[in-house]
């Protein structure tokens, strides 16, 4: 956990009521599944498997990330959509046959609920891909609400996403606390008047370094969360 007096710790656990997380990278480790899916298409092409270390890092860019390093395609190419859609077609097939809960994130969703706290997830994910996903591995009837990055006009790092979760949930946005390993997700955050925690044990992308994402505070670990939160 960095570097916070006692004192900020307790003003930003203060008057929360609900814990939204994003998902991939946050909540679950999803890079297998997504790696799998990209190295299945090099397989077919007659290239070698990259190795999971390799991808991981561009699992929170999405297709475009992970399309960019298998197959070195970019969005304007002529032939990405196409791949596009071969890549979505064959993750969808495998959404969670290696995708599981972070270490400790069980736990920490466990003390949620004995605390009476509400938690939710906030994701780009689109909902064809996430509703199926949270019920798969058993989040979605607990959550009190699953926002994709297609069930508002905006995905993050606009705050619109959040701010639903906020109204499904029943509370107020300055109530919530938002958790996620990417800096669009500190930004939609802030932008939507929530604390913010950086996940420093998510894929983190390969922009700034997470200490200057300007979140409230960086947690290393699931369990850290518990202790910002005062919670056993």
């Amino acid at each position: 956990m960095s570097g916070m007096s006692s004192e900020a710790v307790l003003a930003l656990r203060a008057g929360v009521r609900t814990v939204l997380f994003d998902l991939d990278g946050t909540l679950v480790d999803s890079a297998p599944d997504l790696a799998g899916a990209a190295n299945a298409m090099r397989l077919q092409r007659g290239l070698p498997a990259l190795a999971l270390e390799d991808l991981r890092p561009m699992v929170g860019a999405g297709a475009r990330g992970m399309l960019g390093l298998a197959l070195q395609v970019r969005p304007e190419d002529a032939d990405f959509e196409a791949l596009k859609d071969e890549f979505l077609g064959r993750y969808e097939a495998r959404l969670s046959q290696e995708t599981r809960l972070f270490h400790e994130v069980q736990t920490l969703l466990d003390a949620l609920a004995s605390a009476k706290l509400s938690w939710g997830i906030v994701t780009n994910k689109a909902e064809r891909f996430a509703l199926p996903l949270t019920r798969q591995l058993g989040l979605h009837d607990l959550a009190c609400a699953v926002v994709g990055g297609d069930t508002t006009a905006h995905a993050k790092p606009h705050p619109a996403p959040l701010l639903e979760a906020a109204k499904r949930a029943g509370v107020a946005p300055e109530q919530c606390l938002y958790v996620g390993d990417d800096e669009r997700d500190i930004v939609a955050g802030r932008a939507a008047g929530m604390r913010t925690v950086a996940a420093a044990w998510g894929y983190l992308g390969q922009g700034k370094p997470i200490e200057e994402w300007r979140a409230d505070i960086v947690i290393s670990s699931p369990a850290e969360l518990l202790q910002v939160l005062g919670l056993p």
